[in-house]
């Protein structure tokens, strides 16, 4: 019922003026589809660091211990993004994310039983696998319905979304743990993806790829690794994305205790400034969108106008390390909030560059690569984090390697792929 069909015509091609805005109209309907799925995928992974202070009393759990726990998501779904590109270019986007929601938010509502540490990690480990497909199948989505003006500031519309599932997140969910206790608040956010699925269904039916390839929007045979991994396009994606995706996983998973640890916050309270820092987060998601199609308008080449986005947002995260020195939570958060307002940026870029230069037909599979590379190195960062927690080092070395991780990951791009080029299919 989800499998794509080629079609032989685009949608929004035709000279009827109608069927021009009903093409629209269902393109900024995947948009918005893809933005709410987006954002319920961040809310149902960071419920478990928001709720940090009630299950380690629950629990008992230790720093290391809580490290081995994200680590364990980490490694998961980098494990199954060796597949997830290959499972949503082979199955088609419709029925690849419908069915990764569906199994997600299964899993999210699996914490709620959970009674021991092992049974969060079996709970974490299928959240972590279903919710590797988003970002593969959104990119793919954006790459063969969206046409090339509209991409960029598509896709980062929809990058605002972990913003957004991070700032309603620590605003609603340990109050309402608090009230209602902690199950409560897994059962609640798995059972939103249901909710969405419906709207998928329906939504998406009607859609028709905005390239003439109509191969590339439905089941295609399989990618060829050997031309993938071979093309120095692939590896300035694969990458970029190791060195700056540590900084969000670190962020997204410690965050909440560093407000609690560095400043006394309570489980009531550390949502607030968390809040804010996503908020300057998802701004940085809207800006960057809108910033490339500015510089072109304005006469730079492609490789100029992502280039020089790239370059001002990794300007931008360099005084992160100056939140350890902060007076205040508000101080730190703004600080710390300029540098995720950097990183989406930055992202948002990486992920406009792949649909750019990246053949369609093997976009997935090259953010698939990218994910993998950026949750492998996530993992690191979150049990160094761990250790230097446990050690008594504190949070200045993790600090100071998300400082330097956004001009590295440029020098790396512009060292595989010095002059970007679109491609045409």
């Amino acid at each position: 019922m989800l499998h794509e069909k080629a079609e032989p015509a685009a949608a929004g091609t035709a000279t009827d003026d109608g069927q021009v805005a009903t093409g629209k109209t269902l393109r900024y309907g995947l948009v918005a589809l893809i933005f709410f799925a987006t954002a319920l995928n961040y809310v149902d992974r960071q419920v478990l660091a928001l709720l940090k202070p009630m299950l380690e009393v629950e629990f008992g759990w230790s720093d290391q211990q809580f490290a081995h726990l994200g680590s364990s998501f980490q490694i998961s779904a980098a494990l199954a993004l060796l597949g997830v590109g290959w499972f949503v270019d082979r199955f088609g986007v419709r029925f690849a994310y419908g069915a990764a929601v569906a199994l997600w938010s299964l899993a999210g509502m699996g914490h709620a039983i959970a009674m021991t540490v092992q049974q969060f990690v079996a709970a974490r480990i299928t959240l972590a696998v279903a919710e590797s497909v988003n970002t593969p199948a959104a990119i793919k989505a954006a790459a063969t319905y969206l046409p090339l003006k509209e991409r960029s500031l598509g896709i980062g519309l929809i990058n605002t979304a972990p913003n957004i599932g991070a700032i309603v997140t620590p605003l609603l969910i340990p109050p309402f743990a608090l009230a209602f206790g902690w199950p409560a608040a897994f059962l609640v956010t798995g059972g939103l993806g249901f909710i969405w699925l419906a709207f998928w269904i329906v939504g998406t039916r009607k859609l028709k790829p905005v390239t003439s390839n109509v191969k590339s929007a439905s089941a295609v045979k399989g990618v060829r690794w050997g031309d993938l991994l071979s093309d120095r396009r692939s590896w300035a994606v694969i990458g970029a994305k190791a060195f700056t995706d540590l900084v969000w996983w670190f962020m997204l998973f410690w965050m909440p205790d560093f407000f609690a640890r560095q400043f006394g916050m309570a489980q009531g309270t550390l949502g607030y400034p968390i809040a804010l820092i996503y908020v300057l987060a998802a701004i940085g998601a809207i800006s960057s969108g809108a910033l490339f199609p500015i510089l072109l308008s304005r006469g730079f080449s492609v490789n100029g106008a992502r280039k020089l986005s790239m370059f001002l947002f990794a300007l931008m995260i360099l005084p992160a390390p100056l939140a350890l020195y902060a007076g205040s939570p508000w101080t730190a958060a703004l600080l710390i909030g300029m540098a995720l307002f950097a990183h989406q940026g930055f992202s948002t870029n990486i992920f406009g560059m792949t649909a750019d230069i990246v053949p369609t037909a093997r976009v997935a599979s090259v953010i698939a690569m990218g994910a993998v590379a950026g949750n492998l190195s996530g993992t690191a960062m979150i049990e160094f984090a761990g250790w230097s927690l446990t050690t008594g080092v504190g949070y200045w070395p993790m600090f100071a390697i998300c400082a330097a991780a956004y001009l590295v990951a440029l020098g790396w791009i512009h060292l595989l792929v010095p002059k970007l080029e679109p491609v045409t299919a």
